[in-house]
């Protein structure tokens, strides 16, 4: 059941540890959906979404990260392009975190694993069979949290201390 949105937003945390239970297609299909609702300037939707499932490719696709080695223990990783265009940092971040909130709203724990500008981009990329007009934006893993605890909700700076009106 999906959880109130606010919620969701409190209780996203980057899970590094998952359980050795699948994620069914439906549930993948319904993460990646969130993405494509994500807003795009010009409305270009220049997003494309690769999903990893094999246990093979999930572990060749870690060892290229230099952050992500446990996207070999994840049950599924989302990999998020976007075309070659102006604002393709912008709406592919805006794709990525959709994913994420929905994740989270799923019960399943996700880790935004950096892409743009990574040394390892080009060899992603050959591994996926992705065209060079696309630019990797993000590795999202997933997959059933280890822990309950991962969800809590955390202490964050109170709103008065970071919010200005009118000027900073």
């Amino acid at each position: 059941m999906l959880m109130e949105l606010m919620e969701a937003i409190k209780k996203r945390r980057s899970i590094r540890e998952y359980l050795d239970k699948p994620i069914p297609k439906k549930v993948l299909e319904k993460i990646v959906d969130a993405g494509r609702f994500a807003p795009t300037a010009r409305a270009l939707q220049p997003w494309e979404f690769v999903v990893i499932t094999e246990p093979t490719m999930l572990r060749e696709l870690a060892s290229l990260t230099d952050h992500g080695r446990f996207i070999s223990e994840a049950k599924a990783c989302i990999a998020v392009y976007c075309q070659d265009t102006k604002y393709y940092l912008e709406d592919g971040c805006a794709a990525t975190q959709n994913i994420l909130l929905t994740a989270t709203s799923l019960g399943i724990g996700s880790c935004w694993v950096a892409g743009d500008k990574k040394p390892y981009c080009a060899q992603v990329s050959k591994l996926l069979n992705v065209p060079d007009s696309f630019k990797l934006v993000s590795l999202i893993s997933l997959g059933y949290p280890k822990s309950k605890k991962d969800f809590k909700v955390i202490k964050k700076r109170d709103l008065k201390e970071i919010i200005h009106w009118e000027r900073f």
